[in-house]
């Protein structure tokens, strides 16, 4: 029996082992979304927004390791997924697009609803496509979804209203078997590397997402060479538990560890990272650089020796080339300074800082209020959360919090907009990620700004009974922004946000909403969340003066905060500069 365009492209999504296609049903999807209601392993997930079908289909994808869906219909629908693929692009992780499209005899017309599709996805897509006849299929589809899988990224396609349920003629199940490439470096190559490491005394480990498949390797060179490890935010997960090697961040969120550990080294290893940010590279180190990716060696900081590899089969090929070092002073040094800094934070974490003579005259400038400190909450959700619980977080404060206080130990997973930097990330993923395993423990760190930038996708979550822990960082402002502003002398402005309360928008929606408002609620609210089967979105009243002291504070930093301050203070009401 023949079958249609629709029809081929599920079934194919059947054999990849896609559970779910998240989006919003509209006419030029019609024949897909009936193909899937007659489907036996995929799931049609029906979003409030495109946004949020393309996060959790990302999610899914960084998760499983297959490759994400999402369907958007004509016009507004897949415009609606921009941002999310955007995220998946820049995550480097495979998403399937089906973007639905006018009529095929009104293309080009200026119709109702139509976009160029094929403009309007050329710079997120590493493969896109218009299917104008059935006798495309399935070479369009096993070309898109290997050039997202091999090139780890994302695949549009684009179906006119009228196509989906032509008949395919050529009736075989699509090819989709793809192996990974894996590569190692040239052995001069490697015995560059090996020179430069061993004419070094202090070297320094920075670790990012691409290292994670090689945990043993990596720890293996870190033991070798008595090397400190830094992490990038992505490295959390899979470095973070039981590592004596590990010095956590740098950067902004990161710690005075970290910052030391790479300031003191003669050689930095940069181990499958392309860490953007140039100003926290230290000057005139020797520098190895291990990635896949050739054109990602280099363009944060100029590099010595260029490997470009994975990251496992090189440092496997390397490592008898390297000398051990019986040196560890400099491994000490900084794991030494990264444990005084744990201790302070977690000092200033516990829920009663405030009633201590330090935290009163601490609380008296800055939270007279006596609001949640948000260090308190993130380290009270780290010592209830399960060990394979599931985290996203929003990008800004939440994801500062999460950085400094939850630990990737067990199987704990890790997700956020960490390269593209999009507010509202965080609930959407997390919804991608419970349907994945509605058993497994899932964890939404939010901000206020991002989970009321798509607030409908809560009716998701209800509606599919997932029971997500929602955590709202409720400080009333784009806390982030006011931190970026503040810093450079400027006053607050535009950050203040007129919020609902949370929990009870929550509970009108038939989730279980709780609502912490002083340090003494904390422990309460967070055990009972963790407690109550179901969905629960948590509202904590944060303290919005808390500030998050980068790794190496300036004395501009800290002029500019003074400034800051007293011009908020001296300004008159209604006044705006």
């Amino acid at each position: 029996m023949a079958r249609t365009v629709a029809q081929v492209i599920v079934d194919a999504l059947e054999e990849l082992q896609v559970k779910h296609v998240f989006g919003v049903v509209g006419d030029a999807l019609n024949p897909f979304t009936d193909a899937i209601r007659r489907a036996e392993t995929v799931e049609w997930v029906g979003c409030r927004h495109e946004e949020a079908a393309a996060f959790a289909a990302g999610a899914q994808s960084q998760l499983s390791g297959t490759i994400g869906v999402c369907m958007g219909t004509v016009g507004p629908g897949s415009i609606h997924l921009l941002n999310g693929l955007y995220d998946a692009a820049k995550s480097g992780t495979p998403v399937l697009a089906i973007a639905g499209q006018v009529p095929l005899a009104d293309v080009g017309t200026d119709y109702f609803q139509e976009v160029d599709n094929d403009l309007l996805f050329r710079d997120v897509a590493v493969f896109r496509a218009t299917i104008t006849s059935p006798a495309q299929l399935p070479g369009l589809l096993e070309i898109a979804v290997r050039s997202a899988i091999g090139r780890g990224g994302v695949a549009v396609l684009t179906v006119p209203g009228d196509v989906g349920d032509q008949e395919v003629p050529d009736d075989r199940p699509a090819r989709l078997s793809l192996t990974r490439p894996s590569s190692r470096p040239d052995d001069p190559a490697l015995d560059e590397a090996a020179e430069l490491i061993n004419s070094a005394d202090r070297v320094t480990l920075l670790v990012g997402r691409g290292a994670r498949g090689a945990r043993t390797e990596t720890l293996a060179l870190a033991e070798r060479l008595g090397a400190p490890m830094v992490l990038t935010l992505k490295a959390k997960e899979g470095f973070e538990g039981d590592n004596p090697f590990e010095v956590g961040q740098t950067g902004l969120i990161g710690n005075p560890a970290a910052a030391w550990a790479m300031d003191h080294a003669d050689a930095l290893v940069l181990l499958g990272t392309d860490f953007p940010y140039r100003d926290w590279y230290p000057d005139g180190k020797k520098v190895v650089q291990v990635d896949t990716v050739a054109e990602h060696i280099g363009r944060r900081v100029p590099v010595d020796v260029a490997l470009t590899a994975d990251v496992g089969p090189t440092l496997r090929a390397l490592m008898d080339r390297v000398e051990p070092s019986e040196d560890r002073s400099h491994l000490d040094g900084a794991r030494e300074r990264f444990a005084t800094w744990q201790k302070a934070q977690h000092r200033l974490a516990a829920p009663d800082h405030d009633r201590g003579l330090v935290g009163k005259v601490r609380s008296a400038l800055d939270n007279r209020e006596h609001l949640v400190r948000p260090e308190a909450l993130a380290l009270a959700i780290n010592e209830v959360a399960a060990d394979d619980a599931v985290f996203t977080s929003d990008t800004g404060m939440a994801t500062v919090w999460l950085s400094r206080f939850v630990r990737m130990h067990g199987k704990r997973r890790l997700m956020g907009s960490y390269n593209l930097g999009s507010m509202a990330n965080a609930m959407p993923q997390a919804l991608g990620a419970q349907f994945l395993d509605r058993d497994r423990q899932v964890v939404a760190f939010c901000g206020d700004g991002g989970l009321s930038m798509l607030l409908g996708d809560l009716i998701t979550i209800r509606t599919h009974r997932l029971p997500v822990k929602i955590i709202v960082f409720d400080n009333r402002r784009l806390g982030m922004v006011k931190l970026e502003q503040e810093q450079v002398g400027l006053p607050e402005f535009g950050t203040e946000l007129d919020n609902p309360d949370f929990a009870a928008v929550a509970t009108a929606l038939g989730i279980t909403g709780i609502r912490v408002t002083h340090s003494g609620e904390l422990i309460d609210g967070v055990n009972r969340a963790f407690s109550t089967p179901g969905p629960v979105l948590l509202d904590v009243l944060t303290n919005p003066e808390e500030i998050a002291v980068p790794a190496k504070p300036t004395v501009e930093q800290g002029w500019g905060f003074a400034i800051a301050k007293v011009k908020e203070m001296l300004r008159s009401p209604g006044e705006t500069d």
